[in-house]
């Protein structure tokens, strides 16, 4: 099948286009609010965008008649950093109950009953019980037209200035040991998955060195 995604023309009960891109990383996000509380919010538009240095984004849509960023992106501006925290498995139900809190009043970490952590680089905490949070300086707001005149993207860029990796989350070969951890991913529609299985696919010695130059030149 082919459709126009302008005019959604694919005649099925639910839209495909989110489920085409997956799985995706959640970014947990964390910020901190103007009363210096904490905002914790998931976000299936995110991923890492480069490293040496590292950078992250997430993105949130703003709808009418209001059309104010999502207070993740407006929190990440004004106080100049966030903090991404890994949704996994254990963690998945304070991941949904989270999307739900909207009270710029509270603090979020502590209607969930989460531990935080400390930054290290930044003011904004952690999730104590997440096993990486990434400490990111906002770098740049992209700001991309919707569908209708009323509605953009805010796409938050971040560039990362601390990783958290805690002790647990590592394997007896010093790797993070994703099996264990179980990171959630997005899949579309209301579907989520968990990272259980891991598997090398080894290049063949007389691709490696092809493979190391295009490293070395920023490609996959």
């Amino acid at each position: 099948m082919f459709y126009d995604p302008d005019i959604n023309d694919h005649g099925l009960p639910y839209n495909p286009l989110k489920s085409c891109i997956v799985p995706r990383p959640i970014g947990w996000i964390t910020t901190l609010k103007e009363n210096g509380r904490v905002n914790l919010a998931p976000f299936s538009q995110f991923n890492l965008l480069g490293f040496e240095p590292g950078y992250v984004m997430f993105s949130a849509n703003t709808h009418p008649p209001a059309c104010h960023p999502k207070h993740s992106i407006s929190n990440a501006e004004r106080s100049g950093e966030f903090v991404y925290n890994m949704a996994t498995w254990a963690l998945r139900e304070a991941v949904v109950r989270s999307s739900r809190l909207m009270d710029t009043e509270t603090d979020d970490l502590e209607a969930l009953g989460l531990a935080r952590g400390a930054g290290k680089a930044v003011r904004t905490p952690h999730l104590a019980d997440a096993p990486v949070a990434i400490e990111c300086r906002h770098y740049t707001t992209l700001t991309l037209p919707g569908d209708t005149p009323d509605t953009t993207h805010r796409v938050i860029i971040g560039r990362i200035v601390g990783v958290h990796i805690r002790d647990d989350a590592l394997s007896s070969e010093g790797k993070l040991d994703i099996p264990r951890i179980k990171p959630l991913a997005r899949l579309g529609y209301m579907d989520y998955s968990a990272v259980e299985e891991v598997f090398e696919i080894n290049l063949p010695e007389e691709q490696a060195s092809e493979s190391t130059r295009r490293k070395m030149m920023g490609g996959a």
